[in-house]
C-alpha cells in the first residue's frame, strides 16, 4: 500500500496521507499508541534532506552510509546468549507503544517489513533457529539489527572452558562462544543494540570481584565503534529494560533505515537522549514531597523516599512518567527506591542499596531548612482558597 518510491503526483500523495489518516485512527481506536517523536523526527529529517539538495550542504551530524537507499525488508537478530537472566526479552513481551506484534506485523505503514528471530519467541528451535545467524555471520543474510542482552564475558581469563555459548560447531562439535558470533555478526550488522544493563555496561554479572570478567557491549566493542552503515551502538538500559523504551527505540531504527529519520542522538553513555535526558526525580510524582522537606522514613507513605535509599535525584531514567506496562507501575510509582539500574555505574556505585545515598544527606537537610517553611505558607494559602468570597451568601434581613 505504502512505498518507498517518489510521489508521482500531488494526487497520490494525498491519497497516501488520507490513508495514514485512517490507519492511525483505526490504531487509535484499538488503543495502539503512535509514536510522536520518531514522526516529528522524519519532519527534521526532510527539512535537512531538501536544504542538502538546494545549498549542496550535508545533514548536521555527518549523515551518510546509513542513509544511502531506504530499505524494504529487515531481519532483526537477537542473540540472548549473554549472561543474563532473559528479563530484557520477558519484559519486551509487555511494550504497547508500540507492541512487538505492532512491529512485526506491519501496523505502521512505510517502515520496513520486519523478520524478527529471538529465541523466546520464535517457533523455530535448536539448529532450525541458529540457521538465521549462521546466514548472517556467513553474509547470505543482510541487512539486519543485532540485539545483544546480556553481559559480554571474557573467554580469555581462563584455561578451558567457556562463560556464555549458542549453537554448536558443525565441524568441532564443540559450543561456539557468544563473543565469537558477536565477532562475526557485529561487522556485517546496519545497527546493532545493546538490550537491557547487562547489555550496555555489565550490570550485575559485572560487579567488582566477579569471575567472568564480563562487560558491556560499548567496552567490547569500543565505545567509539560504529556500524557498517556508521551507526554507533545503542544503548537501552534498564534492570530488565523499560518495554516501551526498547521497542520505541527499534521503531525508531526503522524509521531510519526507511529514510524517515535522522540519526537516531545519543549521549555520552549511547542512551538515547529523548529517552534518558531527565533524571527520575524530574518525573516523579513524588517530587513536590521533596521540595516541601516531607520525607518518609518507612515504606508505604505517599511522600519522598529519599531516606530510604532513593537514587532518582540522580539517576537518569523515564520510569516515573512512563510507568511499566501500559503506562501503570514503575519503581517510584509503586513505593520502590531507585537504585540506579539504568546508570553505568551501577550496581557498584550504588550500593549497599537500602542506604540513603551521602549527596542526599546533604541536599535533603538543606530542602528542610526552607521545606517546611514553604509548605506551611502553601498550607495557610490552601486554607483561604478553600473558603468561598464572603459575598457569596444569602441575603439576610
Amino acid at each position: 500500500m505504502f512505498t518507498n518510491r517518489p510521489r508521482e503526483s500531488v494526487a497520490q500523495c494525498m491519497a497516501e496521507i488520507g490513508e495514514l489518516v485512517r490507519i492511525r485512527v483505526g490504531a487509535l481506536s484499538r488503543g495502539i499508541y503512535t509514536l510522536f517523536v520518531p514522526q516529528l523526527s522524519s519532519l527534521r529529517y526532510f527539512h535537512w534532506k531538501r536544504r542538502e539538495k538546494m545549498t549542496g550542504v550535508e545533514p548536521r551530524g555527518g549523515v551518510t552510509r546509513w542513509d544511502s537507499a531506504p530499505i524494504s525488508e529487515i531481519d532483526i537478530l537477537w542473540l540472548t546468549a549473554g549472561l543474563s537472566c532473559d528479563g530484557d526479552t520477558i519484559a519486551v513481551t509487555a511494550a504497547t507503544q508500540p507492541s512487538i506484534e505492532d512491529l512485526v506485523l506491519g501496523t505502521f505503514p512505510w517502515i520496513p517489513k520486519v523478520n524478527f528471530h529471538n529465541p523466546f519467541l520464535a517457533y523455530e528451535n535448536g539448529d532450525e533457529f541458529v540457521r538465521y545467524f549462521r546466514d548472517a555471520a556467513e553474509g547470505r543474510l543482510s541487512p539486519f539489527i543485532l540485539v545483544i542482552e546480556g553481559s559480554i564475558p571474557n573467554e580469555k581469563n581462563k584455561e578451558d572452558g567457556y562463560w556464555a555459548t549458542f549453537g554448536t560447531d558443525a565441524v568441532t562439535g564443540q559450543p561456539i562462544p557468544t563473543c565469537d558470533w558477536i565477532d562475526q555478526l557485529a561487522p556485517k550488522a546496519w545497527a546493532v543494540v545493546a538490550a537491557g544493563t547487562c547489555a550496555t555496561y555489565g550490570g550485575i554479572h559485572a560487579m567488582q570481584g566477579n569471575p567472568t570478567g564480563c562487560m558491556g557491549l560499548a567496552n567490547y566493542l569500543g565505545w567509539q565503534w560504529k556500524s557498517q552503515a556508521g551507526i554507533p551502538i545503542v544503548c537501552v538500559p534498564g534492570c530488565p529494560v523499560q518495554p516501551d523504551n526498547f521497542t520505541e527505540v527499534l521503531f525508531y531504527l526503522l524509521n531510519m533505515a526507511a529514510q524517515r529519520a535522522p540519526m537516531i542522538p545519543l549521549d555520552d553513555a549511547l542512551r538515547p537522549t529523548w529517552l534518558f535526558g531527565a533524571t527520575v526525580h524530574e518525573g516523579c510524582d513524588r517530587g513536590g514531597y521533596y521540595e516541601q522537606a516531607q520525607f518518609t522514613e518507612e515504606y508505604g507513605s505517599p511522600t519522598c523516599i529519599v531516606k530510604l535509599g532513593c537514587w532518582g535525584p540522580v539517576v537518569q531514567c523515564n520510569v516515573g512518567k512512563r510507568g511499566w506496562m501500559a503506562g501503570i507501575g514503575g519503581c517510584p510509582n509503586v513505593g520502590g527506591i531507585c537504585i540506579g539500574c539504568t546508570m553505568p555505574g551501577f550496581p557498584d556505585k550504588f550500593m549497599p542499596f537500602m542506604n540513603q545515598p551521602l549527596g542526599s544527606l546533604l541536599s535533603s537537610s538543606a530542602v528542610m531548612t526552607y521545606g517546611r517553611a514553604i509548605h506551611a505558607l502553601r498550607r495557610f494559602t490552601q486554607a483561604s482558597l478553600n473558603k468561598e468570597p464572603s459575598w457569596r451568601s444569602r441575603a439576610r434581613d
